[in-house]
């Protein structure tokens, strides 16, 4: 058979702060109605790519249940591939996923069987639309073990990221992952096409390493170098967005909303699929101000309104005379009257009472504030930029109103929530 793909979608996915308390990474809403898990899902089969792998581990639940069968992907087939979701078990001798090639590993059986000819490594938490045909085309072309995919980021930002240098031909030379100081700003995307016979030969030898963490970026890219066997690179230069930390999440909406967006997720020639509820149209009231912003399915928005550059999931209702900048507010979240928002990243069934200020300073580099899921703020409550309030806060869980840049509020007696 010709390439299946694997999806890594076990991410805890810590640096999202209260977006992942009681979620996976790739599960978390993103551009209004849509999950992260969509994007590299959609890619697979606008790419043709019908045989699909998804291996979960921090609290599949909400992702599970958005997949489901796999239908809104085209997935939902038993006898030529579709989508199927594997979960950590325990069994003699086993234990929980150590790393991504392990998490490959202990799955390694029902991912080689039917023989594959490649295995497409996929990373279940970027947002980007890519075409694996041409990835595939290349590799076969130039004869690779193993082709990764590259990108240009910023210089600063490259220590996030495994580090990459090349030959004159492409082929990898060097890899380091997460350096301090690194020698380029080409990095690894976590895209990773390998023959079958190759990731299995160094899945095994890595399993072997006592000290090795079995992670693909850590141990297993590094060996192949070190090996010289032909791992080359596949340089992307279109939008790609690791949405792994607050900043970045938000930004990639803000990189939505210009009129010539950075990421167009209105092209029809490459849909992005999700499975979707049904939800009457919205509703904005006369005397409502909207610039710049996606307004989701079932959103009331009342009068004298003024919402710039946001992003609205479905249901989310504005009450009158509040002011929203630059935010994302996700699921049935109320906004009360008079309300002060600005980059703020607001979690689904939020209460925010009336004349409350969420990231009250208009800085140009203010931080991003964020609200848990299910939290329920008191009137005239007071967000600093930077703040943030944990799932299922309650009003007597608030010991002041006012909370400062990098204090936590969570439930009393709770110790996550974040």
């Amino acid at each position: 058979m010709g390439t299946r793909a694997v999806i890594l979608a076990g991410g805890e996915g810590t640096r999202l702060g209260v977006l992942t308390a009681k979620r996976t990474k790739p599960a978390v809403p993103f551009a209004g109605k849509y999950r992260i898990i969509d994007f590299p899902l959609s890619n697979c089969v606008n790419s043709k790519i019908f045989d699909v792998m998804i291996i979960t581990q921090y609290l599949p639940q909400s992702l599970i249940h958005h997949i489901g069968s796999g239908g809104p992907w085209d997935l939902n087939r038993e006898f030529t591939g579709g989508v199927k979701i594997f979960t950590p078990f325990k069994a003699q001798g086993i234990n929980w996923f150590s790393g991504t090639a392990d998490a490959v590993l202990q799955n390694l059986n029902y991912i080689l069987s039917n023989d594959p000819t490649h295995v497409l490594i996929l990373s279940g938490d970027h947002v980007f639309s890519m075409n694996f045909e041409e990835l595939i085309s290349y590799h076969k072309k130039i004869g690779a073990d193993v082709t990764i995919c590259t990108y240009k980021v910023p210089k600063d930002q490259a220590s996030r990221f495994g580090v990459v240098t090349l030959d004159d031909k492409k082929r990898v030379i060097d890899f380091t992952e997460k350096p301090e100081n690194p020698k380029s700003n080409l990095i690894n995307m976590g895209i990773y096409l390998f023959n079958a016979a190759t990731l299995k030969k160094y899945l095994l030898k890595d399993s072997q390493e006592i000290t090795s963490q079995h992670d693909f970026g850590k141990n297993i890219l590094p060996s192949i170098v070190r090996d010289k066997a032909k791992i080359y690179a596949f340089p992307f230069k279109d939008y790609w967005m690791d949405v792994g930390t607050i900043h970045s999440y938000w930004k990639a909406h803000m990189d939505l909303l210009t009129a010539l967006p950075e990421f167009n997720i209105r092209n029809r020639n490459w849909v992005i699929h999700t499975r979707s509820e049904e939800r009457p149209p919205s509703y904005i009231h006369s005397g409502a101000q909207i610039q710049a912003s996606l307004i989701c399915n079932g959103c009331i928005i009342e009068p004298d309104v003024v919402i710039n550059r946001c992003v609205l999931s479905p249901g989310v209702f504005i009450k009158r005379g509040s002011r929203i900048k630059e935010s994302v507010i996700l699921t049935d979240t109320i906004i009360g009257e008079n309300v002060q928002i600005n980059k703020s990243i607001i979690d689904k069934r939020v209460f925010v009472g009336k004349n409350s200020q969420i990231g009250s300073s208009f800085k140009k580099k203010a931080r991003v504030s964020m609200i848990g899921k299910n939290a329920i703020l008191p009137e005239e409550t007071i967000l600093e930029d930077g703040g943030m309030i944990g799932c299922d806060v309650m009003p007597m869980d608030y010991e002041s109103k006012h909370i400062h840049f990098g204090e936590i509020i969570l439930p009393k007696g709770s110790s996550d929530g974040i």
